[in-house]
């Protein structure tokens, strides 16, 4: 069991396939994320989400990820972006609200503009979405443990 303070959550800006989206929330589950939430409607699911993961954590369907983020929880854009932190280097906040991005696409200025933070993992290649996400949850995991000795 992860122990760790805070949470997270994750928001998906308009993904474009239900396979990522259940990956996502197999990470969600795996890292005991606090909720998923979704923009647009493209998802249908998946058998990638082996663990039915939406009935056991909040899983939201939303036209608008920054009305539904949880009080005094940090936004976070994970993104290729100029200027963006790199995720070696970056801090997680005890409470972060991850905003990715739909697999065609990029987080355009009507998300960017709300979030505090922006946070790119350096790769060769572009990696698929429910990549990203294990990545991410697994560097703020690996971080917060380090952080407490354990």
């Amino acid at each position: 069991m992860i122990n760790q303070r805070g949470f997270s959550c994750i928001g998906l800006h308009h993904p474009k396939t239900s396979m990522n989206i259940g990956g996502v929330l197999r990470a969600a589950s795996a890292y005991e994320s606090a909720m998923v939430a979704v923009s647009g409607h493209r998802y249908k699911r998946h058998p990638t989400d082996t663990n039915k993961t939406y009935r056991h954590l909040p899983f939201l369907q939303v036209d608008d990820l920054q009305r539904i983020i949880p009080f005094d929880c940090i936004p976070v854009a994970v993104d290729l972006l100029e200027g963006a932190t790199p995720l070696p280097e970056y801090k997680h906040p005890e409470r972060a609200f991850y905003i990715f991005g739909p697999e065609d696409g990029t987080l355009g200025e009507s998300v960017l503009s709300w979030c505090r933070d922006k946070v790119f993992i350096p790769t060769k290649y572009c990696m698929n979405l429910a990549a990203c996400v294990n990545v991410v949850l697994y560097d703020r995991l690996a971080k917060s443990q380090n952080h407490q000795g354990g």
